[in-house]
């Protein structure tokens, strides 16, 4: 059931990125095309090692380069993280209650989709779809990922052992800390699935202009942190902080990316109009 389970959460979201690929070959001029069909698969690839390395050292410097805007958005991400705070005890209760209640489809998919090596997997087939399809934008969107959820994992990782926030499953409260902890019960801030789960499903959300093209994604997306939830492995401030980190590291290497100019989509085609008369006829004619 739940190896099923978790191959059919690794479906869908191979799904959402064969949308992607279509959406991407059509916008997607010949003349980009025809540029990275020069290169060779080991010439890329190095290349974007190479962006990926840069997009993470971005990350740990951005915030040398904070104006006021970003400290104004610190301090509501600090803000909102002591709202969540406020009411841990709270949001334990309610997901607690409903967990019975949540089919177990629901369950695997937040529990495998949320280990490093299924996460890296499916973003292992985006980039290299990407990489063998030469394209650009196939290409730039794994390797924000790649990047987002290396920088973010590092973050994760570091905080996780120097804050030491013992798990609700500790049987203990949500103030209870252990600085430097190394033992897995005390290393529940922020989560690790919420970080994994929103690099992904923010940096493919980007890659689409329509809202309801962005809504499945992002709910996909959801199950993860929640799931952490419903089995009492964190605090909902732990998922928030989790999330919250992901969409700021992604929207900085994202900005770098572009800024950079390290890819080139191609312009979309266009399309010129023009009336077409004739003896006894009259007609719109659209050139490509």
């Amino acid at each position: 059931m739940k190896f099923n389970s978790a191959i059919k959460a690794y479906l869908f979201v191979l799904l959402f990125f064969v949308t992607l690929v279509s959406n991407s070959q059509n916008n997607t001029d010949s003349t980009t095309v025809e540029k990275t069909k020069k290169e060779s698969y080991w010439k890329l690839l190095k290349y974007d090692t190479k962006t990926t390395a840069q997009g993470v050292a971005h990350a740990f410097t951005q915030p040398l380069r904070w104006q006021g805007k970003d400290f104004l958005k610190l301090g509501g991400f600090a803000a909102g993280t002591a709202m969540l705070y406020m009411i841990d005890y709270d949001a334990q209760e309610y997901f607690l209650k409903r967990n019975e209640h949540v089919p177990q489809f629901f369950k695997d998919f937040g529990w495998y989709g949320g280990s490093p090596q299924n996460f890296f997997m499916v973003t292992g087939s985006i980039y290299g779809v990407g990489l063998f399809t030469r394209n650009e934008k196939i290409r730039h969107t794994g390797v924000l990922i790649i990047a987002s959820a290396a920088a973010t994992g590092i973050i994760q990782s570091l905080t996780k052992t120097i804050i030491g926030r013992a798990r609700p499953t500790n049987e203990t409260g949500k103030s209870d800390f252990k600085f430097w902890s190394h033992e897995a019960a005390y290393h529940s801030f922020p989560s690790g699935h919420a970080v994994l789960a929103f690099s992904l499903s923010h940096a493919i959300a980007k890659q689409f202009k329509s809202v309801w093209a962005k809504i499945p994604i992002y709910a996909v997306g959801s199950i993860l942190p929640l799931s952490r939830l419903w089995a009492n492995a964190h605090w909902i401030s732990d998922i928030g902080v989790g999330i919250g980190l992901s969409i700021f590291v992604v929207d900085g290497i994202d900005k770098f990316l572009k800024k950079e100019q390290k890819y080139d989509f191609g312009k979309p085609k266009q399309i010129t109009w023009r009336l077409n008369a004739g003896a006894g006829t009259i007609g719109l004619v659209g050139t490509f």
